[in-house]
């Protein structure tokens, strides 16, 4: 039996839809929290970052630690294997994972006129127009990170990625439903033994592009027939030597046959591979007003492997605790508006486990011994030898990660 493939604007009434076709075709039902349950549940990933490959911002570290293509991998593997018990409607973000090489899939895209959405929006939840269209533009914008992260299109609603789309302001629930029925009954979508060994393939490039994420690396996979196709996207210094790992890993893998590995046509844009390492500290956000020193010390760290973001006061910087989720911090004391004082107070009130390291030029042995009783990792002083702040950073790292563990 085909798959259906839904994908669908904010309402746009989709999930009445899709409850009418599981009511007529008895298909069971995987949506992007089922998928993001069990990617997490197989990966050890927390729900909530695997969630964030969804969204269209992206984390300041992310460049460090793959995180975001991380939990794109695990989403593929978790519906790769939900796609081998059967046929389903897949409904949601999760559905353009789906490789188009795979026929016995019905792609199904289901939008609507802005003003019948904001009108659904008002019925459903009383918001007004203005709040519904910030809705609306919020997930669209979400819609469209994703379609251009995965497809390389910039209109999450483009028609080459379906194979019919449903205008909900022309049609009723029940004609929509039954629009989708038809189709999925034609012959182009009726699996067969290429496009079942398609889905083979699927699983198995899943489970390659898995393992290379949990060993800190970021390329694109393929398989067909046994055979892994690995391509590197982004420049990097030593080819050979990042080629053999790669073969290494992937060889190593079940149903591999063979693997090849080639460069991809952004591979001679100015982006620099950059393998993820779990031994070094890859989220770690400085915070001073001192533009120039902060900036050069975030460089100087990058050069030892540590992921590094800056923020210049302490408002910035608490917004980034929130939406970033920096494990380390080092926090100057002396700042205008809020100062690393009160910041230090604020993170071990609302986020203790970030480990925080104070570095200052004006402090006295007072507030070395305040902001060790507040919670503070260590207390230092500028100038900082970089190999004693580097040593101090990877034992807080190592902290951080003993208690994941």
């Amino acid at each position: 039996m085909s798959v259906i493939s839904i994908f669908n604007g904010t309402f746009c009434n989709a999930d009445a839809v899709v409850r009418d076709v599981i009511d007529s075709t008895g298909y069971r039902l995987l949506t992007d929290e089922m998928v993001i349950i069990s990617a997490a549940e197989a990966s050890g990933m927390p729900e909530s970052k695997v969630r964030r490959a969804f969204s269209a911002k992206t984390s300041v570290f992310n460049k460090f630690t793959h995180e975001k293509e991380c939990s794109i991998a695990c989403l593929r593997l978790a519906l790769a294997t939900a796609l081998k018990t059967g046929p389903a409607v897949v409904q949601g973000f999760s559905s353009l994972l789906i490789p188009q090489t795979i026929s016995h899939v019905l792609r199904v895209c289901i939008i609507a006129e802005t003003a019948y959405r904001i009108e659904r929006a008002h019925a459903q939840d009383g918001s007004s127009q203005k709040e519904a269209l910030k809705h609306i533009h919020a997930i669209d914008a979400d819609s469209a990170a994703w379609v251009e992260t995965l497809h390389g299109l910039k209109d999450p609603w483009d028609a080459s990625l379906y194979d019919i789309i449903v205008p909900m302001n022309h049609l009723t629930v029940e004609e929509a439903g039954a629009l989708i029925e038809e189709n999925l009954i034609k012959e182009a979508v009726r699996p067969t033994d290429a496009s079942k060994k398609a889905q083979e393939d699927f699983l198995l490039a899943a489970r390659v592009e898995m393992a290379l994420s949990k060993a800190g690396h970021d390329v694109s996979v393929s398989a067909q027939d046994g055979r892994v196709t690995l391509t590197i996207n982004k420049q990097v210094l030593m080819l050979a030597r990042l080629e053999e790992e790669l073969r290494a890993i992937a060889g190593n893998m079940p149903g591999v046959e063979s693997v090849e590995t080639r460069v991809g046509k952004d591979f001679h844009e100015a982006h620099i591979y950059r393998k993820h390492s779990f031994e070094v500290p890859s989220r770690v956000l400085l915070v001073d007003d001192e533009r120039e020193f902060v900036q050069t010390l975030s460089e100087r760290l990058q050069l030892r492997d540590v992921g590094s973001a800056v923020a210049y006061d302490g408002k910035s910087a608490l917004t980034m605790v929130n939406e970033d989720d920096p494990e380390v911090m080092i926090i100057d004391l002396k700042m205008p508006g809020i100062d690393g004082m009160e910041i230090l107070k604020q993170v071990k009130a609302t986020r203790p486990e970030i480990e925080v390291i104070v570095l200052t030029g004006h402090g006295s042995e007072k507030d070395r011994q305040e902001c060790m009783a507040l919670g503070a990792f260590a207390y230092m002083q500028k100038p900082v030898d970089i190999d004693a702040l580097s040593d101090t950073l990877r034992q807080a790292h190592a902290k951080v990660q003993q208690r994941n563990a």
